[in-house]
């Protein structure tokens, strides 16, 4: 059942930020959309963003991030960087990880909801296919929740659909929100190619989800 809330829905354009989207369109009334533009080097997902939220008939904001620019560290925002190696800081963690990345959409989608009146804030993090990202975590996802609130005296609520379920999962959420069909329109692939590359972390993974899910995964029809 739809609540009478409004909610901001972080959409990256990719499987899991669409799929949280269409979750979102089923639990609120009035959905809105942002996504960033940071300098990805696979930018070509704002395309995505854009053709999904049309045809999902939100509301879409894109968002420029230009601090960004000065950081060079992440395989994401430096073409000359292989997605396929460890970040250059803190082994641990993939050479994708952007560092503060999720701190900083969250901060300004809750920016955007207040002055929407929309208390509720919508993103697609799963701690399941994490990656090692730190800040897909739930353990920070709270943290942000309450900082948000409490920094701009506003009740802020993080929804996380995702955030247990990996990519298997995902994909067979999607297709109980009948929605398969609208994952042809996402991108997944670091490379920013129109189609997947099937070699970075990001493809894999996904095809992984698709394949042990028992479905074809409909960006192979695009």
């Amino acid at each position: 059942m739809k609540t009478n809330s409004k909610c901001v829905v972080l959409l990256s354009g990719g499987q899991d930020s669409t799929t949280a989207l269409f979750w979102a369109k089923k639990k609120f009334k009035t959905v809105m959309a942002v996504s960033f533009n940071y300098g990805q080097r696979h930018k070509i997902e704002l395309k995505s963003a854009a053709k999904i939220a049309k045809l999902a008939r939100v509301k879409h904001t894109i968002i420029t991030v230009k601090e960004y620019e000065a950081i060079q560290n992440s395989a994401l925002l430096d073409k000359t960087s292989s997605v396929n190696k460890h970040d250059k800081i803190n082994k641990k963690l993939p050479a994708s990880f952007v560092p503060g990345r999720n701190i900083l959409f969250l901060t300004a989608a809750a920016a955007y909801g207040y002055v929407n009146k929309a208390e509720n804030i919508v993103i697609g993090v799963s701690q399941a296919d994490y990656s090692g990202y730190p800040d897909c975590r739930g353990e920070f996802i709270r943290s942000m929740e309450k900082s948000l609130s409490l920094g701009m005296e506003y009740p802020v609520k993080i929804h996380t659909p995702l955030l247990n379920k990996n990519k298997i999962q995902t994909v067979l959420l999607a297709k109980k929100l009948g929605v398969l069909d609208m994952m042809k329109y996402t991108h997944t692939c670091y490379e920013g190619d129109n189609k997947p590359c099937s070699k970075c972390p990001a493809c894999r993974l996904r095809a992984k989800g698709f394949k042990e899910a028992g479905i074809a995964d409909p960006v192979l029809r695009r």
